[in-house]
């Protein structure tokens, strides 16, 4: 189960949330490259296994201890490894297969 970061978190009550609940798996690479980060392409959409699409944003910020900054996460905007940030983009369509080789 996936959980959708549609919703902002008190993170008084809640320091210790995990930062893996905020990346994404099991992307497929979708559109052209736009750049390159940590030697590897970043692509201008990517598709998770429920169909959402998402369009690229940014780079992850980072914390004092160099783990990723979920809490400078807008609504709806997943981090995609190497800490690439993609946002949900319900408007994004695609007739062409994805391509899951970035």
């Amino acid at each position: 189960m996936k959980i959708k970061n549609g919703f902002r978190i008190n993170w008084g009550a809640s320091r210790n949330l995990p930062v893996e609940y905020f990346i994404l798996a099991n992307v497929q690479f979708e559109g052209r490259v736009i750049g390159h980060l940590a030697g590897r392409p970043i692509r201008e959409t990517v598709v998770d296994n429920d169909g959402l699409r998402y369009r690229f944003v940014g780079v992850a910020a980072r914390d004092q201890r160099g783990r990723f900054d979920v809490q400078s996460l807008q609504t709806r905007e997943w981090i995609i490894e190497p800490g690439l940030v993609y946002a949900q983009d319900p408007t994004l369509a695609s007739n062409r297969p994805a391509d899951r080789a970035a």
